[in-house]
């Protein structure tokens, strides 16, 4: 499976994070222990939610619309 996940720092519960994995217990794991450029100075992070896809692409699509403005008008409203 493919997955699409958002997660909250919770040192700086205003910073989120939305991204894309295969293996969602591994790629927490790397968020918390700093092994992520983008995360590790926000460290420890909260799964806040998770989406499964089949299809690689479908996920990589939906990845990049939650990180355009409007899809982040969308997961504020419906997903955080």
């Amino acid at each position: 499976m493919h997955y699409i996940y958002l997660i909250k720092s919770l040192s700086n519960p205003m910073r989120i994070y939305v991204g894309y994995t295969i293996n969602l217990e591994e790629r927490l794991k790397t968020h918390n222990s700093g092994g992520s450029v983008y995360t590790k100075q926000y460290k420890p992070w909260e799964l806040i939610t998770h989406i499964c896809f089949k299809d690689k692409f479908q996920a990589l699509a939906f990845e990049r619309y939650l990180k355009s403005p409007s899809g982040k008008a969308f997961a504020i409203k419906r997903l955080w």
